[in-house]
């Protein structure tokens, strides 16, 4: 990535590592906890995509993790960037509640906020919607729902970031349907296969082209189950 974390980054995921593996005797976070599971297929997958972003870590950012089950992609970019503000939105309540104790124990609480409520919901709230410059989600939805839920909570210049793995000319097919209910376009795809062939990830970038219709995301489970890029 071109990018060297300091010392204190280092301890930081380090620390976190073992509050994962602590909580994860009580709650099921996350089975990519030990060794290059947790090291690339948690911080490194977190981070790849980001390396522009990593090149201004000072800089004042918004940031929304939705959908962050044990913190990811969310905490590795609140170490990463100490400039940003980020948002953790789950809307498990023992995840959440987890997530408060291990943002304490990594004194990110200034910092780092975390949401128990749906993307549902939130994205219609005046406090979250059009308030970020990078909303993000990983492994939450297929492609079309995920747009949907980040679109409404991303500034006019701001960018919604799709954590996906496989990427295909069907999935980009229906996510550009789905981007003109949205009022949303491409902005670029990257792509980058893991070290010790963890295999090939995507990150896709959206932005908005103007302002997203108030009706989006539709009430709780419809974008899920009608996902607007396969409506016809």
């Amino acid at each position: 990535m071109g990018w060297q974390p300091s010392a204190k980054q280092i301890e930081q995921f380090c620390i976190l590592q073992q509050l994962l593996h602590d909580f994860n005797t009580k709650l099921n976070l996350t089975r990519l906890i030990e060794g290059e599971d947790y090291w690339i297929g948690q911080v490194f997958d977190s981070l790849w995509p980001l390396h522009k972003e990593l090149t201004t870590p000072h800089q004042l950012r918004h940031c929304i993790d939705v959908g962050t089950g044990c913190g990811f992609p969310g905490l590795a970019v609140a170490i990463s960037l100490p400039g940003a503000n980020i948002t953790l939105l789950d809307s498990t309540r023992k995840k959440t509640t987890a997530l408060k104790q291990i943002i304490k124990e990594l004194d990110l609480t200034s910092r780092v906020n975390v949401l128990t409520d749906r993307i549902e919901i939130t994205a219609h709230k005046s406090a979250y919607r059009g308030k970020f410059d990078l909303a993000m989600a990983r492994a939450v939805a297929n492609a079309s729902v995920t747009a949907e839920y980040l679109i409404p909570l991303i500034k006019p210049y701001g960018e919604a970031c799709l954590f996906r793995g496989k990427w295909s000319p069907e999935d980009e097919k229906n996510l550009l349907q789905a981007l003109n209910f949205l009022n949303g376009s491409i902005n670029e795809v990257q792509m980058l296969e893991l070290p010790s062939h963890r295999g090939i990830r995507h990150l896709i970038r959206l932005r908005a082209k103007s302002l997203c219709p108030s009706i989006y995301p539709r009430p709780i489970g419809i974008p899920a189950k009608v996902p607007l890029g396969i409506m016809q």
